[in-house]
């Protein structure tokens, strides 16, 4: 499923800048938390593409 794939993506490209963020650096935390709004809205997406597959099913 492609929102899967790219909530995947998402989530690995925030770890570098959470590691940074827990060292103390304040814009890394910027990031991740405007990253985080992205991975919510991508989750998001995956859950309606989920309902619509089942939806679909029935």
């Amino acid at each position: 499923m492609e929102e899967y794939e790219r909530l995947k993506e998402l989530v690995e490209a925030a770890a570098d800048d959470v590691a940074k963020a827990e060292g103390g650096n304040k814009a890394a935390g910027t990031r991740v938390r405007k990253q985080m709004q992205d991975i919510k809205s991508a989750a998001q997406e995956v859950r309606k593409k989920i309902l619509e597959v089942r939806s679909a099913g029935e």
